[in-house]
């Protein structure tokens, strides 16, 4: 009795020292909060303009990432909304919507009255009643000058059939937050981590909340076991079985005055009903076999057809007390949770123009011979290094790790091709963290992201597609040269414009899809200090990293 008293006197005194650092959190974040109302509210202003829905052909849309790409349930449609933008010395914040349309390869930009107000690193999940709703929850808004942020708690649904959107209140939901993951299961969402961070003081959380979508109310959860530690960035998808996993992700600590440092996750759970009831939940640490991901942070996660979760990319940080270097990497790998276990994501390659052979026997046991000895030694990853001169004479090196050739965790089939010679030149993403991934008719689409090149970063709007049933090659939709996207240095005599001038690039950007491209796209949560937290890690120069 006394040992089980002792943990739960401990565990209590857990609660209250998290509950006494969010109330110091949300105090000292209070007033620059409320100076960034301010300006949201004006932005609201400006929205709050357009009474009719308009739907407006137009080119792809403007670099950015922690966005959110969406599968139409429906419809072949994919559906972008948010993000931000850094160019050096400002921050754009979006809350555009974008709609892809998958057959015909065209994009169109879609003005609805009343939106959510800009942000960047929210959730976006859909669920297929009512025609299609399109469940938005918090994320965060970024000032010009990126070193204030504002966190939302506020909860949208976009009605895909009548194009409306609509904001749903009420009580009892999650604290202000970015960074959090989100998921649909069974007719209610669940949401899991995220934090908060002001200028002087962040929290990372572990809490799950539950939203029910039949009566509109909140509920937080209280599964037993030990779960996650707090954090941010992790995976979050719905099992085969009807539980939740959570993968990895980031936090950071305080480990002397003025210095912090960030911690890539690599532990993985289980959350399910407890016993087979809704109401109780349980925790369950979990020790997948096969090839785990590499540790890494900013990573993408989208779900496959055959109920596999799909990781993308991301950046493995090297950190020391005052700098962060980082690889980023552009590999897939698939966690099947029927089997619990990790598979790397292999291509096979393009097809080759000779036709395909049925193997026999023979063929067969050479082949087999081949694919063991092939794991074994040969088929490692290859390494590319390429140089891309910008229009200053900066030299941005883009490191890509192209797969050796192989399968995503699925045999090959009996036929196959058997080119003798290699194709063109390897069509695919180059490494990036923070990139919009979604599935729809079996095809993964990639959208934008960024990687770092020294001080500079570098954000993207290319558009990829995977056939995941044939895991055979990427194909180019949309491209873009990274060496002519703008980068402004920032100087001393800027520094003090910076404010009022973002402010009405951002308006500018939202207004005209021809200027935000020329500006680039990324949020100013990106920049400085507050960068990482909103997204999986830090920007270069910052001493303390901040993470999504």
């Amino acid at each position: 009795m006394g040992k089980k008293g002792k943990k739960e006197k401990k565990g209590r005194g857990a609660e209250k020292t998290a509950a006494k650092m969010e109330k110091k959190v949300s105090k000292r974040s209070r007033k620059e909060e409320e100076d960034l109302e301010a300006l949201i509210a004006h932005f609201q202003t400006l929205d709050a303009t357009k009474t009719q829905i308009v739907e407006t052909p137009c080119p792809p849309p403007s670099p950015r990432l922690h966005a959110s790409l969406s599968a139409h349930p429906e419809k072949d449609e994919l559906i972008l909304f948010g993000g931000e933008y850094f160019n050096g010395q400002k921050t754009f914040m979006y809350n555009e919507l974008y709609v892809y349309n998958i057959r015909k390869d065209a994009w169109t930009k879609v003005e609805i009255p009343s939106p959510p107000p800009r942000r960047c690193a929210h959730q976006a999940v859909v669920v297929p009643q009512c025609g299609g709703q399109l469940w938005i929850f918090g994320g965060e808004f970024a000032s010009p000058d990126g070193e204030q942020f504002y966190h939302y708690k506020d909860l949208w649904v976009l009605h895909l059939a009548t194009r409306t959107w609509e904001q749903v209140r009420s009580t009892g939901g999650p604290s202000g937050r970015s960074g959090h993951r989100m998921v649909a299961w069974k007719r209610q969402l669940i949401l899991f981590g995220g934090f908060h961070e002001s200028t002087r003081d962040y929290i990372y959380y572990n809490d799950v909340y539950a939203f029910n979508l039949d009566t509109f109310t909140w509920s937080r959860l209280s599964p037993s076991g030990a779960g996650p530690t707090p954090r941010s960035g992790c995976q979050m998808s719905v099992t085969p079985q009807g539980s939740i996993v959570i993968y990895g992700g980031y936090s950071k600590q305080r480990v002397k005055k003025d210095v912090d440092r960030g911690t890539q996750h690599s532990d993985m759970f289980l959350l399910q009903p407890e016993d087979g009831r809704e109401g109780r939940w349980v925790w369950t640490r979990i020790n997948p076999a096969g090839a785990m991901p590499t540790p890494r942070s900013g990573f993408s996660v989208a779900v496959t057809p055959n109920h596999q979760t799909l990781l993308f990319g991301g950046v493995c940080d090297e950190e020391e007390e005052e700098s962060l270097e980082g690889d980023f990497l552009n590999d897939l790998h698939f966690y099947d949770a029927t089997r619990n276990r990790w598979f790397a994501g292999r291509l096979k390659g393009p097809k080759s123009e000779k036709k395909k052979r049925r193997r026999g026997k023979k063929a067969e046991l050479e082949g087999a011979d081949k694919q063991e000895h092939g794991r074994a030694g040969a088929q490692e990853p290859l390494e590319v290094v390429r140089e891309v001169v910008t229009e200053d004479g900066t030299v941005v090196t883009i490191k890509q790790t192209l797969a050796a050739p192989g399968s995503a965790g699925q045999p090959r089939s009996d036929e196959e091709d058997s080119p003798d010679e290699a194709g063109g030149p390897v069509v695919e993403p180059s490494p990036r963290s923070n990139a919009m991934l979604a599935v729809k008719h079996g095809r993964l689409y990639l959208y934008g992201g960024m990687f770092e090149a020294g001080d500079r970063q570098v954000t993207l709007s290319d558009l990829y597609c995977l056939d995941l049933h044939k895991m055979q090659e990427w194909t180019a939709l949309v491209e873009m040269d990274p060496g002519a996207q703008e980068w402004l240095e920032e100087t001393d005599s800027e520094e003090d414009s910076d404010e009022d001038e973002g402010t009405e690039g951002g308006d500018e950007d939202e207004d005209s899809g021809e200027s935000s491209g020329e500006a680039g796209g990324e949020c100013g949560a990106c920049a400085g200090e507050g960068w990482q937290e909103t997204h999986g890690r830090a920007a270069p120069e910052a001493a303390a990293p901040r993470q999504t």
